[in-house]
């Protein structure tokens, strides 16, 4: 699933091309992508409209229209969102194309089907599913002390506490993995056995790691691209996530992979002690 690194990607791809275009016909093929509204009445109020701005929310991305109405698009599992010419190969899955007022496209393609669309004025976007419970945008307003005391007052694993979106918004398993690594943190351990200075490392390390991922354009395995088709380059980085019996690159002691409530998690056993 893109994580807060690809889908600020993808947003910050779009913002070069969209403010400014409008929106002059939409096709949809897929209507179970489209939440809200009515697929009849989604192209309707969509059609004629102007983009503003993109913004990001977590893992939501914030598209702004004229008028004072947001398109609110959630990647999911698959979900692409590309700017592109008419005459270029149409992706299969391709469920929703937007015709733009530049002779251009924006499709959204999504091989699982799961990602979704909202549309809404933008007073009442918060009514979005998921939306109005986000915690902290780690690159914004994420602050030391209050993560401190979250953690203290939690016995949760560690790893599935930062998967929690209404705690820190925009982490998944790729970069919880990377920055619990970092710190040295074990995934399984309670959230309040981190010491002070552990639960310090921890916060630094989540920043600059989701930083990295920024600045290297996400992390692309196999279907995450930005908004113009192209990979992001962040995988070559990574230490633990998805390197199972591969050596650490630190001790040297083989990465394990162990689930956790459902979910991966990556681990170097030897660098990231379970005991507190």
């Amino acid at each position: 699933m893109p994580e807060l690194p690809e889908v600020e990607t993808v947003r910050k791809t779009l913002q070069e091309f969209l403010p400014g275009l409008t929106i002059e016909h939409v096709r949809v093929s897929l209507p179970r992508i489209i939440k809200y509204p009515e697929v009849e009445e989604f192209v309707h109020v969509i059609k004629g409209r102007s983009f503003r701005e993109i913004c990001r929310r977590g893992k939501y991305l914030l598209v702004r229209l004229s008028g004072n109405y947001s398109l609110v698009i959630h990647l999911r599992m698959t979900g692409q969102l590309r700017y592109a010419n008419p005459d270029d190969a149409m992706p299969k899955h391709t469920h929703v194309i937007f015709e733009l007022s530049d002779g251009k496209e924006l499709r959204y393609t999504d091989m699982r089907q799961f990602g979704t669309m909202y549309l809404a004025p933008d007073q009442d976007i918060e009514q979005v599913s998921g939306m109005h419970k986000l915690g902290w945008e780690p690159l914004e307003d994420f602050p030391l002390e209050g993560f401190r005391e979250l953690l203290s007052r939690r016995s949760t694993k560690i790893k599935n506490l930062l998967l929690d979106q209404r705690l820190v918004a925009g982490i998944g398993n790729i970069y919880a993995d990377e920055s619990l690594f970092a710190a040295g943190v074990h995934p399984e351990r309670a959230a309040n056995t981190l010491k002070s200075e552990e639960v310090e490392c921890l916060h630094a390390e989540l920043i600059k790691i989701l930083q990295k991922g920024v600045a290297m354009r996400g992390t692309s395995f196999s279907d995450y691209v930005d908004g113009l088709g192209k990979s992001g380059e962040f995988q070559h980085q990574l230490n633990v996530y998805g390197r199972e019996g591969e050596p650490c690159k630190l001790c040297g002691a083989m990465i394990v992979r162990r689930k956790i409530a459902g979910r991966s998690a990556h681990i170097c056993p030897w660098c990231q002690t379970e005991e507190a």
